[in-house]
């Protein structure tokens, strides 16, 4: 048990910075490629982050034995998003909360300082989707594994939408230099592109390692596989885009950190889901509908909030609470 917990810190820490050298070569591949800092958050960053949780899917639904290995594969698809749309946001919120009262920022400190309305629309786009995913897992026809496709398009949609977009926010970020090149003012893309891919591939790995430490440490606790997979394994996961979200916000860029989480929620509700109902009979059962519906409500309070320019920290802070009340109807609905 200490050699695992070892490397569940380990593994952690290895995570952390590796996504501070992820955000710092992301931003500035970016920058070479004149995207606006939001567009930098929902797609390249958010991409990037989103491969470990994907990965995970995809071996299960793909190579998994048994109905129960594969079931990991749809319990992944399912509760990435809901840990995205509650502690994820929740993370961001708090952050800012300890930032602004370290900082003693008098100026709106209760404040979100990001484009509400764009990250409205992607609460829409989430919401629309994610409701016809959760619809299909309720439905059984031959053709289902054929609608994967519409997936995958709303995907390609979203992407183009994104670097197409005008930035509203169009002050630029100050970029940090370079972690490989710290005195070059002005690194070439192929440094960019080095630094962000090496740091990808600690993240992935380290992500490995630490899934593996959050299963067997859940299993000590007595927890079910299933359980592990709905509750501890899509955590662990989204550590990526949390840890993001914590860097961008010590560096005052709150709209990256809110970007990256939008843009990886879009990538959970559609290439993980796509693969699923390619690979499975895409049945939901009691638990995972709990998990959609709690994804949904939170999707609802986010969208209101944004959609009427009315985000605050306080708000953002609270939707935390929906992933405690759906950890608590698990624990109730497999123990009682």
């Amino acid at each position: 048990m200490l050699f695992t917990l070892a490397l569940f810190f380990a593994a952690a820490a290895a995570i952390y910075v590796a996504c501070d050298y992820f955000v710092n070569g992301v931003e500035w591949v970016g920058q070479r490629l004149e995207l606006g800092a939001t567009a930098v958050g929902t797609v390249l960053a958010a991409f990037g982050t989103a491969l470990p949780e994907s990965a995970v899917t995809f071996m299960a639904v793909a190579f998994g034995s048994t109905a129960e290995q594969k079931d990991i594969g749809v319990g992944a698809a399912m509760g990435g998003p809901l840990v995205l749309s509650t502690l994820a946001y929740a993370v961001v919120g708090l952050a800012l909360m300890r930032l602004r009262r370290r900082q003693a920022v008098a100026e709106c400190d209760s404040c979100i300082k990001a484009d509400q309305q764009r990250l409205a629309r992607d609460q829409g786009w989430f919401m629309g989707i994610f409701a016809f995913k959760v619809i299909l897992g309720l439905l059984a026809f031959a053709w289902k594994p054929w609608l994967g496709i519409l997936f995958l398009l709303a995907y390609a949609l979203y992407v183009r939408r994104e670097l197409t977009a005008d930035d509203a926010c169009a002050e630029a970020d100050v970029l940090e230099p370079l972690k490989l090149r710290p005195r070059d003012a002005q690194p070439s893309m192929a440094w960019a592109c080095l630094q962000t891919v090496l740091a990808l591939a600690v993240i992935a790995l380290a992500s490995r390692v630490f899934v593996a430490q959050i299963e067997v440490l859940g299993v000590a606790m007595g927890a079910s596989p299933h359980i592990a997979a709905l509750l501890l394994a899509p955590i662990a996961t989204e550590l990526p885009e949390i840890m993001n979200a914590i860097i961008w916000v010590r560096q005052g860029k709150e709209r990256l950190a809110l970007a990256n989480i939008s843009g990886a929620m879009m990538i959970q509700a559609t290439i993980p889901s796509a693969l699923g109902i390619f690979l499975t009979p895409w049945k939901l059962d009691a638990t995972l509908i709990a998990a959609g519906l709690f994804t949904m409500v939170s999707i609802g309070v986010l969208w209101l909030r944004f959609r009427r320019e009315a985000m605050s920290v306080g708000a953002l802070s609270a939707v935390g609470g929906l992933y405690a009340l759906f950890a608590g109807y698990v624990g109730w609905h497999f123990y009682a």
